[in-house]
């Protein structure tokens, strides 16, 4: 057991070989960059696999309710997987550690199609969901080993676009693959495209920079370093990361974010059906613009981030959630319009892109030990779901007790709920006030610190 631990913990640092080299550290700082990011291109894919694959199952003669299982046994272990695995990416070799995740999640994949029984497809997309949280904490350390603070922004939000890419590779390249072959195919291939995502990982990732021969990055950027960041043990700055407020609030202002962000990915479609009337390509036209817009979104949001609001990000984070919630207030209660709708939603889309990427992690890293990052985005993770969780139940809940059947026909009234969703927004952007208060005083109170010493 010792052996496997040491196996899987954080590379020791590597004596540095003259002088620093800025030329070949920027080039093996973006040669990891760029393979953590197209090997969680293939983490995602292999995550939706399944999604494409439903109604294939279902002429197969799995019931929705047992898709239903299915698919609930990714959320949960997932949700669950993520806090764990970011404590434990702290401490660990994240080359080592994401491949393992992604050859456990390609190993599932292709168990998915080998079979057609229920209890089995559940115990394997079960596994993947706990392999799948094996790829986002070692992302986010890595991203937080090898970019300082004022540059972290632009590159998290690029490696965030790597959710729509891989949602674009499953929807064309896996579909197309089960429709011309079947599905077995397309789980077989999927778990291919998992192969190589393993291969560019050990191929061009690098653990840290000291691994690779190089300072921390907090010396080559000359960033700040508080002295229980710089000595302390990661356990003890993990510990010290859970004892700040900011966190917490940080962590339900993403949960009331992800009640909104899975309103419209869940509810979007049947909303625009029962209460505008569209039809069914309508309406997934409409919100189909909203992953688009995401990734501009997500991208203009770090760049600026780090250009205006490095040092306290939720500042911007609690104005992007007003003009969320206003986005999604215009889709909600204007008129059926085509236009205004597909505004509305690029509005949504645009500012759901850069609260995630703020929100769901970036921010976390910010305000937490560097040490601790695995173990901050763990924390807001399984916060975002449960929140996510709980407004998928609730919003059920209220569709359902506000229906209405006349002449034998349910009518929906979706006053109540349109109110429960804007609310949400409102709260969230409150939330990241109050965190961004939380942080100023904070950086006040180190400041008077320094002056006093």
């Amino acid at each position: 057991m010792s052996a496997i631990l040491s196996f899987f913990k954080a590379a020791r640092p590597v004596a540095a070989e003259g002088h620093f080299n800025a030329k070949k550290f920027t080039f093996l700082r973006w040669q990891t960059f760029l393979a953590m990011t197209v090997a969680y291109v293939t983490f995602y894919v292999c995550r939706l696999s399944f999604t494409v694959a439903k109604s294939a199952l279902v002429d197969l003669g799995i019931s929705p309710t047992e898709l239903g299982m299915i698919g609930s046994a990714l959320f949960f272990s997932y949700a669950i997987g993520k806090l764990v695995n970011g404590f434990l990416a702290d401490h660990a070799n994240v080359v080592r550690f994401m491949s393992l995740g992604l050859l456990i999640s390609a190993g599932m994949n292709f168990m998915m199609g080998t079979t057609t029984n229920a209890l089995l497809l559940t115990l394997f997309w079960g596994i993947n969901g706990w392999a799948q949280s094996m790829g986002v904490g070692p992302c986010v350390v890595s991203l937080a080993r090898w970019y300082g603070n004022k540059e972290r922004g632009t590159f998290y939000g690029i490696w965030s676009t790597a959710h729509n890419i891989g949602e674009a590779v499953t929807y064309m390249v896996i579909a197309t693959v089960i429709a011309g072959f079947g599905w077995h195919f397309g789980y077989f291939t999927t778990a291919m495209l998992g192969v190589v995502g393993i291969v560019v990982i050990l191929l061009f990732m690098q653990d840290s920079p000291q691994s690779a021969g190089y300072p921390p990055i907090s010396v080559i950027r000359n960033d700040p370093v508080e002295p229980t960041e710089r000595e302390g043990s990661v356990l003890k700055n993990q510990l010290l990361s859970l004892r700040n407020p900011a966190l917490w609030t940080l962590a339900l202002a993403s949960a009331f974010m992800y009640i909104d962000r899975y309103a419209v990915n869940s509810w979007g479609i049947f909303f625009l059906q029962q209460a505008k009337q569209y039809s069914t390509v309508e309406a997934s036209g409409i919100i189909g613009v909203n992953a688009i817009a995401g990734i501009v979104g997500t991208i203009l949001a770090g760049i600026l981030s780090d250009r205006f609001f490095p040092r306290n990000r939720s500042v911007m984070a609690g104005f992007i959630s007003l003009l969320n919630t206003a986005g999604f207030a215009l889709m909600i209660w204007l008129p059926r319009n085509y236009y205004t709708d597909i505004i509305a939603m690029v509005i949504f889309g645009a500012t759901i892109g850069a609260l995630t990427c703020f929100l769901g992690g970036l921010i976390a890293v910010d305000i937490s030990s560097k040490k601790a990052a695995g173990a901050a985005l763990g924390t807001i993770g399984i916060a975002s779901y449960a929140g996510a969780g709980l407004g998928e139940f609730i919003t059920g809940v209220i569709i359902d007790k506000t229906a209405v059947i006349d002449s034998g026909k349910t009518l929906y009234n979706f006053h109540s709920l349109s109110i429960f969703w804007v609310s949400c927004g409102l709260i969230s952007a409150l939330l990241c006030f109050i965190t961004a208060a939380i942080v100023a005083r904070r950086h006040l109170l180190q400041q008077k610190t320094v002056l006093i010493h």
